[in-house]
C-alpha cells in the first residue's frame, strides 16, 4: 500500500519524504480545507521542484478540495499559470465543477476525489471513474467489508483511505459546526475546530449538569436518574456555553438516537494495517497537514516501518519499536474509527493531543572541515584578543574587569576547543534550550539517540562562541562526538507531562 502523508509547508514536505512517505499531499493558498496551514504560494514551487529531484520516486498530490463559490472559482482560473508551475501528479477535489477545467488544463494530472465527497458504495465509484477520477478516497463512515464489496465491483479503481489522524463530528469532515458559532466555514479552509472547545452544559432554567449530578440556583441537588436525564435532554432546555465565550448559549437538543457531541477520539489504524490491504485499500492516508514538522515525522516514520513488515522488507521486531513511538507523538485517545464498528467511532473524548515529548530543535546539515575550521578558528581568535586586551591594562583595571566577569558571566568569552572525534552541525532550534539539557536525536531508520548535556556544545557558528542557550533567535550550531543524520529531529523531555493522564487543552476555568 502506498503511504500517503502531509505536508503544510516546504519544510514539512522534505520530512514526510525523508522519514518514509511515498507520497505527500499540500494545500495551495485559499483553495485547500486548511488555510490556516502555511500551504504553498510565491516562488516555493522552485524549492518543491528541487526536492522532487532530490527524491525522484516520490509523488506530489495538491488538495483543491473546498467548496469553490464562483469567485473562488475565477480566482482560480485566474492562476492557473501558477499552477502549472508546480510538479503534481494528482489533484484531490470534492467539488465536480472543477472536472472539466483540470481535465483540460492538466492533462497529465491525475484527478483523486476527496473525502469530502462522502462516496461510500460502489455505484459512485463506478460513476466517478467514468468521469475520469482515477482515485477515490473514501469517505471516512464506510468499513472494512464495505471496501472490500466496492473494490471487487470496481478493481480498476484505486482506494485511498485514511489510517491515522484527527477526525471530526461530522459527515466526512464536512462540518456546519465552525460556521454556525464563529462564521468560519470548515468548507472553505477557515475550521475553528469548536469540536475541540471546552463547554458548560446548562439549561434556560438556572440548572447546569456536571457529573451525572444536577445544580439548582448553585445549591448541590441529588443523583439525577437515568429517565430524568433523558426526559432533559429532549426537553430543548439544554444549552452550551463555552468558557471563553460566556454570555453565548448554543442550543442542544437530543432525539431518540443519542448522538455523541463534539470532540471525537484520533483515528489509528497502525495495528490494522493488513486488514486494510486485504480489504483492497491501495494507499492509506495520514492526516496532519497543521501538525507539527515532528509529528509529520515520526508518525510517517512509523507507518513506512509498519508497512515495510507487512511486505516483508524488514521484521515485525525491527519494526515493534517505532510503531510503539507513536505514543510519543501528540495525540488523543485513539480509535479505528467506522472501519469495524460505528459504535467505536461515536465515543468522544476530552483533552488536547498530548505527547511526553518537546520538538526542541532540527539538525539541518553537517559542516564541512573547512567550515569547522573556521569557526573553531574564529572563537581562538577573540579569545586571544580578550587575554591580550586584559595583559595590557593596568593590573586594577583587570582585577576590575575579572570581578565584573565573575559577577556578569555572561561578560565572559568562552569558545569551543578542538576535541578529536567531534564535529559541528547547523542547529535550528524551534524551542529554548539551556546547556547542559538532556536531549534525543531521531532520524529517520534511528529510534533514539540520547545525548546527555556533557556530550555536546551549543556555538555561535559566526563567531565560535559557545552558548548558555539557544532558541529560534539564535545563530547556533551543535558541537558533538555523535554522528548526526541530516534531516535529524531533536527533542527533550516535558516536564509538564504526566504518564497516562492526558492535559486539558488549557481552556478551562482557572480555580
Amino acid at each position: 500500500m502506498e503511504l500517503v502523508c502531509p505536508a503544510g509547508n516546504i519544510e514539512k514536505l522534505e520530512y514526510a519524504y525523508n522519514y518514509g512517505a511515498d507520497t505527500a499531499y499540500i494545500g495551495l493558498k485559499r483553495f485547500s480545507l486548511r488555510v490556516k496551514a502555511d500551504n504553498f504560494y510565491d516562488d516555493e514551487y522552485k524549492k518543491i521542484v528541487e526536492l522532487k529531484k532530490k527524491f525522484p520516486k516520490k509523488r506530489l498530490f495538491c488538495a483543491l478540495n473546498i467548496a469553490f463559490h464562483n469567485n473562488d472559482l475565477s480566482l482560480f482560473m485566474k492562476n492557473l499559470d501558477y499552477f502549472h508551475h508546480y510538479p503534481i501528479d494528482a489533484f484531490i477535489v470534492q467539488d465536480l465543477g472543477l472536472v472539466r477545467l483540470l481535465q483540460s488544463e492538466f492533462p497529465g494530472t491525475h484527478l483523486h476525489l476527496s473525502t469530502q465527497a462522502s462516496c461510500m458504495n460502489k455505484e459512485a465509484v463506478k460513476m466517478y471513474r467514468d468521469l475520469g477520477f482515477k482515485r477515490v478516497v473514501l469517505g471516512r463512515e464506510v468499513s472494512l467489508s464495505e471496501i472490500r464489496e466496492i473494490k471487487d465491483a470496481v478493481p480498476d479503481m484505486e482506494l485511498e483511505c485514511f489510517a491515522h489522524g484527527a477526525m471530526c463530528i461530522a459527515y466526512s469532515g464536512r462540518c456546519l459546526m465552525s460556521a454556525y458559532l464563529t462564521g468560519r466555514s470548515a468548507q472553505s479552509g477557515f475550521c475553528s475546530h469548536s469540536c475541540r472547545w471546552d463547554y458548560d452544559l446548562l439549561t434556560n432554567g438556572n440548572i447546569a449538569i456536571k457529573d451525572g449530578r444536577l445544580s439548582r440556583l448553585n445549591k448541590e441537588g441529588g443523583t439525577i436518574s437515568a429517565e430524568e436525564a433523558k426526559a432533559i435532554a429532549e426537553s430543548g432546555i439544554l444549552a452550551l456555553e463555552e468558557h471563553q465565550r460566556r454570555g453565548q448559549f448554543f442550543p442542544v437538543f437530543e432525539g431518540d438516537n443519542f448522538t455523541a457531541l463534539l470532540s471525537s477520539k484520533d483515528l489509528c489504524m497502525i495495528d490494522h494495517l493488513k486488514d486494510m490491504k486485504d480489504a483492497g485499500v491501495d494507499a492509506i492516508k495520514i492526516e496532519g497537514r497543521m501538525k507539527s514538522v515532528y509529528y509529520v515525522a515520526m508518525v510517517t516514520r512509523a507507518y513506512r516501518k509498519a508497512l515495510d513488515a507487512l511486505d516483508g522488507t524488514i521484521s515485525a521486531e525491527a519494526a515493534a519499536p517505532f510503531i510503539a513511538s507513536l505514543q510519543d507523538v501528540p495525540h488523543r485517545e485513539c480509535t479505528t474509527g467506522f472501519y469495524y464498528t460505528r459504535a467505536d467511532a461515536d465515543k468522544t473524548t476530552v483533552g488536547a493531543s498530548d505527547s511526553p515529548y518537546l520538538l526542541a530543535a532540527t539538525i539541518e546539515r553537517s559542516y564541512s572541515p573547512e567550515e569547522t575550521e573556521q569557526i573553531l578558528g574564529e572563537g581562538e581568535r577573540r579569545l586571544a584578543e580578550r587575554e591580550q586586551e586584559l595583559s595590557l591594562m593596568h593590573p586594577s583595571a583587570r582585577a576590575a574587569v575579572l570581578r565584573d566577569i565573575e559577577k556578569n558571566p555572561e561578560k565572559e568569552i568562552r569558545t569551543i576547543s578542538r576535541k578529536d572525534g567531534w564535529h559541528i552541525y547547523k542547529l535550528q532550534a524551534l524551542n529554548k534550550i539551556d546547556e547542559g539539557t538532556d536531549i534525543e536525536l531521531v532520524s529517520p531508520d534511528v529510534l533514539g539517540t540520547n545525548l546527555s548535556g556533557s556530550e555536546y556544545e551549543f556555538v555561535n557558528p559566526k563567531t565560535g562562541e559557545r552558548r548558555s542557550w539557544v532558541n529560534a533567535d539564535h545563530d547556533c550550531a551543535i558541537y558533538t562526538s555523535a554522528h548526526i543524520q541530516d534531516g535529524t529531529l531533536v527533542r527533550m523531555k516535558d516536564g509538564a507531562y504526566v504518564p497516562g493522564k492526558i492535559r486539558t487543552t488549557g481552556r478551562e476555568k482557572k480555580a
